[in-house]
């Protein structure tokens, strides 16, 4: 976590008991404080913490198939698109 000159000081009203909750289970998870893991989570969330911006790893798939596989994709799942119109009477 980067410590900045001017830090700002937050106060969360309205935090909900599943929310507080979770954010328990989170600090004993990691170990820190209560503070601490709020704060990683917002950064992490947000995408301003040491790690970057959160990934889900589909990435390295994103745009892997040929034309060909494009194309034999859609015709397999094309039936998928047709109404049954017996289904809808």
């Amino acid at each position: 976590m980067q410590y900045y000159d001017c830090m700002k000081v937050l106060t969360i009203r309205g935090v909900s008991k599943r929310l507080a909750e979770a954010l328990e289970r989170e600090k004993r998870r990691r170990g820190a404080s209560l503070n601490q893991t709020v704060l990683d989570v917002l950064s992490d969330r947000l995408g301003v913490g040491d790690a970057g911006p959160r990934r889900n790893g589909l990435a390295r798939l994103s745009g892997t198939w040929s034309v060909d596989e494009a194309r034999q994709f859609d015709q397999a799942i094309a039936s998928a698109d047709r109404i049954d119109d017996e289904l809808w009477r």
